[in-house]
């Protein structure tokens, strides 16, 4: 396990990344879309990455289960219904929507590359460690769900 594995929380990840996104579409030049599709782009994506958040949210919620990314070994529940029948990772894939959503708005391909260091990040420093203690809690029940669903999309 490496020392920066479920050290910092997704939500100040994705915040930061799209902090990093803005910042570097201002110091470079951006594509030339206009305003309307970029709009359209980013808006279908923004509202689909926010539902699937709030979604996932609700059904750990309803499970009565941590959400606590830092802490998956507190898990009393393998959650598998709702947006989980999708994908293992509805929040973070939500949150890469999110990502998406702004670097369409502004249009910079450097923008789109480094929503992409969202998910080597998420999938090293949180998934992998989640993963391992979910498979540690619910050994061959968590073997079947990987089996079925697949981790982002």
């Amino acid at each position: 396990m490496s020392g920066f594995e479920l050290k910092v929380i997704p939500d100040v990840v994705w915040v930061a990344v799209g902090g990093l996104m803005w910042l570097v579409s201002a110091l470079t030049p951006s594509l030339d879309v206009p305003a309307g599709p970029r709009l359209a782009a980013a808006a279908v994506l923004l509202t689909a990455g926010l539902a699937l958040i709030v979604a996932a949210r609700v059904d750990l919620a309803r499970a009565r289960t941590t959400f606590n990314p830092t802490a998956p070994d507190r898990s009393c529940v393998l959650v598998i219904a709702g947006a989980y029948r999708f994908t293992r990772n509805p929040m973070y894939l939500g949150m890469l929507l999110v990502l998406l959503a702004l670097a369409a708005w502004l249009s910079n391909p450097w923008s789109f590359v480094l929503s992409g260091t969202f998910v080597v990040y998420m999938d090293l420093l949180q998934i992998a460690p989640e993963e391992r203690a979910l498979r540690a809690r619910f050994g061959p029940s968590y073997d079947a769900y990987v089996a079925d669903v697949r981790r982002w999309i």
